[in-house]
């Protein structure tokens, strides 16, 4: 009898490691499939996010060109405001605008005068003004600098426009 008990104890021995590598086979196969249909969900969920990523990119782009033009103009009135022979200067303007943008090389520089009177200051009129057109103040020279640049996207998208305008704009009176 204790030779059954020897018999059946060697044979619950044997039974538990197939029992364990069957379960391990198991979820061996389990798991394979699970990265396979990992993979499978992985590759097409891929071109959306490339999508997205190039879309933030070029987002970002238009965004810091559109920051560059703007301060391009403000550099351009900065220079301009320094005199009334600045603000005429335009090739002065023009190199004002051109080198605190040097990225952008299709920077267009429009630099114009414009007159007030002190006491209306918003109500812009043409330059020059004699001191007889502001009967309740004396004239106002302001100097206005527009600029614009044609922005091109690093890809071309079905549907969408293959160029984008940047445009910038500063108005400062002129130190008299």
């Amino acid at each position: 009898m204790s030779m059954r008990i020897r018999s059946a104890r060697s044979v619950k021995i044997f039974r538990q490691p197939r029992a364990i590598f069957f379960a391990a086979s198991r979820m061996h196969r389990s798991l394979c499939e699970q990265r396979g249909q990992s993979i499978a969900e992985f590759a097409m969920v891929l071109p959306l996010l490339l999508l997205l990523l190039v879309g933030t990119i070029e987002i970002g782009r238009f965004a810091y060109y559109g920051i560059e033009v703007q301060s391009a103009a403000r550099a351009a009135v900065q220079y301009g405001v320094q005199s009334l022979a600045a603000s005429k200067d335009t090739p002065g303007l023009q190199l004002a605008a051109h080198n605190d943008s040097p990225d952008i090389t299709n920077l267009q520089v429009n630099p114009s005068n414009t007159c007030a009177c002190s006491d209306s200051p918003g109500t812009f009129v043409g330059c020059p003004l004699k001191s007889t057109d502001c009967p309740a103040g004396h004239p106002v020279v302001f100097v206005q600098v527009d600029t614009t640049a044609d922005i091109s996207p690093l890809f071309n998208y079905p549907g969408i426009s293959s160029k984008f305008k940047a445009t910038g704009r500063a108005i400062m009176r002129v130190a008299q």
